[in-house]
């Protein structure tokens, strides 16, 4: 249980963990389990638990003057998981801890509550995967980390086509939410894999090295330049103690997710995506993840909240069998 009064806070809902019924928890819906944060209390177990936090705001989005819809995300992706088999034993928990909104355009105070869940959930040795919404949730979903970890060096890796790297103007949005942790933070780790020349105006690459960020353009982000890429993670997560990894979908090429609000024609590959992804599932460091900018109103027939269940359908499989 949260004992903070959160205004923007939905619990878990049932209905949307639905499919094939069976007498053995043979689907991922019979296993999770919901848990309202406001009133249960979080379970205190030796089992390996993941919880699912949906940020369903697209506030951000609408700020940086993007296509709205991203708000609708969490609930899609709920969706797409619950008719997935259950490969997963006994030992593992995996929990659905319900939504943070935004209400009456309020993006400063959903982001302070997510943080306060996500800290939260780090507390009671659950691992969290929150689902966006849009990439704003970075700026929130970092902050809760350090929340938890104020004395540790927390490394971003950001799987996307953009640096989210703008100035901010008069408020932040879902194009600020890089530069507004590297401004409040002395120590700025940041690594981006699959970046677009054509996404990101010079004055963001000006910045981006002023920054000392890392990165790699899509260009390179490629199964075929897998051992440079690779190089690179490794170096970059023994640089710092933990990592907070975030997964833009709009940084996949829209042949395989469509629904974003930023399509990329020339994104990456999900081979490489993967392969990326399950290493740094493997090195320890993994804290937190989350998933942004999926948009269902510009999807077709589910297919990339399909490619965001399968993708975390994976990670929870990487993470409980180290």
């Amino acid at each position: 249980m949260i004992s903070k009064k959160m205004k923007n806070y939905l619990k878990p809902e049932a209905n949307f963990w639905s499919g094939r019924s069976s007498a053995n928890q043979l689907y991922l819906h019979e296993k999770i389990k919901c848990i309202d944060l406001q009133n249960d209390t979080l379970p205190k177990t030796k089992k390996k638990s993941f919880s699912i936090l949906g940020y369903a705001c697209d506030e951000g989005v609408k700020r940086n003057q993007g296509r709205i819809g991203a708000a609708q995300g969490p609930n899609t992706i709920r969706k797409m998981l619950a008719p997935l088999s259950n490969h997963f034993s006994d030992q593992i928990e995996i929990l659905d801890v319900g939504n943070i909104i935004c209400n009456k355009e309020d993006l400063e105070s959903t982001q302070q509550e997510t943080s306060h869940s996500i800290a939260a959930l780090l507390h009671h040795n659950m691992f969290p995967i929150v689902l966006g919404g849009g990439h704003d949730l970075a700026y929130a979903h970092y902050n809760g980390i350090k929340k938890q970890f104020p004395d540790k060096t927390i490394g971003i890796i950001n799987l996307d086509a953009h640096f989210d790297l703008r100035k901010v103007e008069t408020q932040g949005n879902s194009g600020t939410p890089f530069y507004q942790i590297a401004k409040e933070n002395e120590s700025f780790k940041y690594l981006c894999l699959g970046i677009q020349k054509e996404a990101n105006n010079p004055e963001l690459f000006k910045t981006a090295n002023e920054l000392n960020v890392k990165h790699i353009e899509n260009t390179q982000f490629t199964i075929e330049n897998k051992n440079v890429v690779f190089t690179k993670v490794k170096d970059f997560i023994s640089s710092v103690d933990h990592i907070y990894l975030t997964i833009d979908i709009d940084g996949f090429s829209s042949a395989y997710a469509p629904g974003v609000s930023a399509p990329s024609p020339m994104g990456f590959s999900i081979d490489i995506a993967l392969e990326t992804i399950q290493l740094i599932c493997k090195s320890e460091a993994l804290l937190s993840i989350d998933m942004v900018e999926l948009n269902p109103k510009y999807d077709i027939d589910h297919c990339t909240a399909r490619l965001c269940s399968r993708l975390i359908y994976n990670i929870i499989h990487w993470l409980s069998f180290p």
